[in-house]
């Protein structure tokens, strides 16, 4: 019974082979790539639907060629989007840390997708620390550093002491080391790719607007913030993550200190966004299961807003003023992003087809894809440690 079931299926199935004008795999080579792999070279990763629409209808490619649904993905964004070659894909997670776990690892273990030599771009917007960088700045990251993972004690009701409500977990008071270890407080990412990315984006004029203009000359009357009062440029510093959107120069002169602390004072930071310690966990298991390269990551994200208030104002009304810089920071994701890319592109095979070796420690605190962090509790502290007083 078995056999003859199955010569059924096998007669039916070469009969429809024979059927004039139905394609097959084998006889039609547009239907043979679709059941192909895609083998991007580079694939941008965007959080929701503003930064996505900066790459879509551009003169230099078209990611809407090709539309792949990949299952897992979020619902509100259910495809993967390529040029027609497949050299050049997009995906949009969704916003905060769940939503870009979940659809980067699900784009990761797709069947759809050959992504082992594929370079990932992280390509948002965030707020901007006007001690480092200004509106519309574009920057690019070594670190990134997940500061929501602490105890939190509202602010009213901490001891004389305590500068801050927020304690690393496992630890008594702020500014020690956290003993409790998640494996995802901190990554780092190649810092040599970084460079030649930084190099590719600074070949350019970054958008401004008139508001943002008139905004960051606010910041001018302290010298602290001379860079936030400064016109946007390209940046090399760190980005701190947290499902919270927290907002201030209280909160923001802690996560400062969280993230030098965590990274043992070698990071600097300057962006605050929802999604990128997850998406490189999601990223990291991969390389773990040799499925992506770590070494090839790129976290880049501009300045849409500042995350804390100019001397004289509050941290509501900064909060919820129009500070002029969405759209710029939003163009010039594309603007410098563009760049980025297509110098990848250009130096393929002289430089990134078999990757750009890093200088650097590459990975997590844990060191799961081998070798010794340069950060974590057991790295030696830097000089520039902050003091929690």
């Amino acid at each position: 019974m078995q056999y003859w079931v199955g010569t059924i299926l096998i007669a039916a199935c070469a009969s429809m082979a024979l059927v004039p004008g139905v394609p097959t795999a084998l006889t039609n080579s547009s239907e043979a790539r679709l059941i192909s792999k895609i083998t991007p070279k580079i694939f941008i990763i965007s959080l929701f639907s503003p930064e996505a629409n900066v790459w879509y209808n551009i003169p230099e490619f078209e990611v809407l060629a090709r539309n792949i649904t990949v299952p897992g993905l979020s619902p509100l964004f259910p495809d993967a989007h390529c040029t027609e070659d497949g050299v050049i894909c997009q995906l949009t997670t969704g916003e905060a840390e769940i939503n870009a776990a979940l659809s980067l690892s699900a784009l990761i273990r797709s069947p759809s997708f050959d992504l082992r030599t594929t370079y990932f771009m992280i390509a948002g917007i965030a707020g901007i620390n006007p001690k480092v960088a200004t509106l519309a700045s574009v920057t690019f990251a070594r670190y990134a550093v997940q500061v929501c993972l602490q105890y939190e004690f509202d602010a009213r009701e901490i001891p004389p002491n305590f500068p801050t409500g927020y304690v690393p977990l496992g630890s008594t008071e702020p500014g020690q080391y956290p003993s409790d270890i998640y494996g995802t407080e901190v990554f780092e990412v190649n810092d040599a790719l970084r460079k030649l990315a930084v190099g590719f984006a600074q070949n350019t004029t970054l958008n401004d607007s008139a508001v943002a203009q008139a905004y960051r000359a606010h910041y001018s009357s302290s010298e602290e913030y001379v860079p936030g009062a400064s016109p946007p440029s390209v940046v090399e510093c760190d980005t701190a993550a947290s499902d919270t959107f927290w907002t201030g120069q209280l909160l923001g002169e802690t996560f400062e200190n969280t993230t030098t602390l965590f990274t043992n004072g070698t990071g600097v930071y300057c962006s605050t966004q929802q999604e990128d310690n997850a998406l490189l966990e999601a990223l990291l298991r991969g390389a773990k299961d040799e499925l992506v390269d770590f070494a090839r990551i790129i976290v880049m994200r501009t300045g849409s807003n500042f995350d804390r208030q100019y001397p004289g104002q509050t941290a509501t009304e900064n909060r919820f003023s129009d500070s002029g810089g969405f759209v710029p920071a939003l163009a010039n994701i594309y603007i410098a992003g563009v760049k980025v890319i297509l110098g990848i592109l250009d130096a393929w095979e002289e430089t990134f087809a078999e990757g750009v070796p890093p200088t650097n420690y590459v990975g997590d605190i844990l060191g799961t894809l081998g070798g010794e962090p340069d950060f974590g509790p057991i790295s030696p502290p830097r000089p520039n440690m902050p003091k929690f007083t």
